[in-house]
């Protein structure tokens, strides 16, 4: 895993080039929001649970599919794995926004997750929305908590949602 330093130098120095304005600027965002990032880590650990909860209880709300018979996360097990799979995306999106950087997600979520679920016949959509319940749900307590929000905050929700979406071929 890479911070946000780590990969901007790691990018320059494979090109055999100094840092130019665009680097400064980005070090400059990662170090300007580094307390609230990590501020925000703090109230996103504190609550895990809850919005893990909160975001099954609005997901599957939104989608009652879901819960009945035949449905994806019908039965207790199901349910349970869900919820599971929900809480490992709210760790590792606090991992990468502490980070400020996804590499986190690519390496340790995203690697195969499509085909994981494809092959599980788990439906990708559904996974979409509740990641997106939860990137509302860490706003919606981290502004609450009156720590600075911003893109930093969405990112590493966006960047999950952007690599699992379908893309065209």
């Amino acid at each position: 895993m890479r911070d946000t330093i780590t990969s901007l130098i790691n990018n320059y120095d494979a090109k055999g080039r100094y840092l130019d304005r665009d680097a400064v600027d980005q070090l400059k965002s990662y170090f300007e929001t580094g307390t609230a990032r990590v501020k925000a880590a703090t109230v996103i650990n504190s609550m895990a649970a809850s919005l893990v909860k909160q975001a099954g209880i609005t997901l599957f709300a939104q989608q009652p599919e879901l819960i009945r018979p035949g449905g994806n996360a019908y039965t207790t097990r199901r349910y349970a794995a869900c919820l599971r799979d929900m809480d490992y995306y709210l760790r590792y999106a606090t991992y990468a926004l502490v980070a400020g950087n996804t590499d986190v997600l690519d390496e340790r979520v995203l690697q195969g997750l499509r085909e994981t679920y494809n092959s599980l016949e788990v439906p990708i959509g559904p996974t979409l929305v509740g990641i997106g319940i939860l990137k509302e749900l860490v706003k919606s307590e981290v502004a609450a908590a009156g720590i600075q929000t911003g893109a930093f905050l969405e990112a590493p929700f966006d960047h999950l949602i952007s690599e699992l979406a379908e893309k065209d071929i």
